[in-house]
């Protein structure tokens, strides 16, 4: 009976130890280790740029002697020759005028249509809204030919407000949708009570709707931003002067010399052309979130 009671005593206090080990082997398998395969993934090509970028060129050409993942002499000639012998501070600041203006015109037009689609309540308002999302899945390598016409007639070849004006147009369809969904989470009584008052249209959204919808806002910001700064395809067509390019098509065309590739300089462009991208997504991830959250809800 003795004997009895003391196994039944062991295997009950070996049982939340199994139970504890099960449970931490089942969390390293279903969280831990996708979890860090993720992150793996995602990162490992932001730690070859910053490693190619500081590699001598002795390194970059001879794995056999060198370890190709890490570094052992790190130089600095890469970047110099990237800042100071090519144009990258130019075209760095073409891109960021770019991204900026066609961002600046796509929230302003996208929260104006967004708000007559939600708001206004008109004949058709749910169909436009499908449509003017639909656009946003017409692929660019299709509109990019009567794109180039129009730009061509407009006298605007080869100049950073063709692509100031011609961005918009993908950038605009994905950020009504977003905001629509947004709008949609504000309180309508709130602009009632506001109508009542005597405020137009216009002062609600001043006053009321835009100071409730910043962290959708932020979002569509973010968005336009991204794709402007990244976007290569009508970069590379409407654009043909060297001065004149952005930073993704000029890394490529640029420090691309025949069949001559001068990694060291493409990864230091690169990793210097994202760190902006980072930079906005770093801090304003939350809004970010919250607001494609509130958009899909709806």
């Amino acid at each position: 009976m003795t004997d009895t009671v003391a196994q039944s005593a062991a295997a009950a206090k070996a049982a939340p130890d199994t139970m504890a080990w099960d449970s931490g082997l089942r969390r390293l398998m279903m969280i831990y280790l996708p979890l860090g395969c993720f992150v793996l993934i995602l990162l490992f090509p932001f730690y070859w740029m910053a490693i190619t970028s500081f590699k001598p060129n002795a390194e970059l050409m001879n794995f056999k002697q060198h370890n190709p993942f890490w570094i052992t002499s790190p130089t600095l000639a890469h970047i110099k020759h990237l800042l100071f012998d090519t144009a990258y501070p130019h075209w760095l600041w073409t891109t960021m005028m770019v991204a900026i203006g066609s961002t600046t015109l796509s929230l302003i037009a996208s929260t104006l249509a967004a708000y007559a689609i939600e708001r206004l309540r008109f004949r058709g308002s749910p169909y436009v809204g499908l449509g003017i999302y639909l656009a946003y899945l017409v692929p660019p390598s299709i509109l990019f030919i009567p794109l180039a016409t129009v730009v061509v007639q407009f006298g605007l070849f080869d100049s950073p407000l063709a692509l100031i004006l011609v961005y918009p147009t993908f950038l605009v369809p994905f950020c009504t949708w977003l905001l629509i969904g947004y709008f949609k989470s504000i309180p309508y009584e709130l602009e009632e009570c506001a109508l009542v008052d005597g405020a137009t249209r216009l002062q609600i959204l001043r006053r009321i709707t835009l100071p409730l919808a910043v962290p959708g806002l932020i979002s569509a910001g973010i968005f336009s931003f991204t794709l402007s700064w990244n976007e290569f395809i009508y970069a590379l067509a409407f654009i043909q002067s060297g001065a004149n390019k952005t930073v993704p098509v000029a890394i490529l065309t640029e420090l691309v010399t025949g069949d001559v590739y001068q990694w060291g300089a493409l990864m230091a462009g690169s990793l210097l052309g994202s760190l902006p991208v980072a930079i906005f997504y770093s801090l304003f991830v939350d809004y970010y979130v919250s607001s494609l959250t509130g958009a899909v809800k709806e």
